[in-house]
């Protein structure tokens, strides 16, 4: 899948941890995965993450799906600072749903940040809806997580 001319996107793997840990580091600083999890997470059968690189490899965003059986969770997605605005957070998700489709996901959770307003546009753009919220999920910062559902 590309985004604009010279980004690509394509299935993570081992070789790209580094790369996935440095954006998860950068965009979620006090609440990043440890490197063990995100690891894990790769290596999963029951997830499929994927990276945005442009035309030198340099990774400009990642994402991640959990799907076991109907039932699937966006895990995460997170872009460079520098590349935002330019439509890889909206591929991103756009190549995670496809995905789930081909899983024969059939109802698709995540939690987002309550103060991410431009994500939450982004979910609600492509079908999700809120269906509640857990206080204080995300830590340390204190922060409410808004879950979304999205329906095949």
């Amino acid at each position: 899948m590309t985004t604009e001319p010279g980004i690509r996107i394509r299935t993570a793997g081992e070789a790209d941890l580094d790369a996935v840990m440095a954006l998860e580091q950068a965009a979620f600083p006090a609440s990043a995965w440890e490197r063990a999890t995100m690891r894990a997470e790769i290596a999963s059968e029951w997830g499929r993450y994927i990276i945005a690189v442009d035309g030198e490899g340099a990774a400009l965003g990642y994402a991640g799906l959990r799907a076991v059986g109907v039932e699937g969770d966006v895990q995460t997605i997170a872009v460079a600072e520098a590349a935002r605005g330019r439509g890889i957070g909206r591929a991103l998700l756009a190549e995670l749903l496809a995905e789930a489709e081909r899983r024969g996901v059939r109802e698709l959770f995540l939690e987002v940040r309550a103060d991410n307003a431009a994500a939450r546009a982004l979910y609600e753009s492509v079908g999700f809806r809120e269906i509640g919220v857990r206080p204080r999920y995300y830590q340390p910062e204190d922060v409410d997580a808004v879950v979304m559902k999205r329906d095949a």
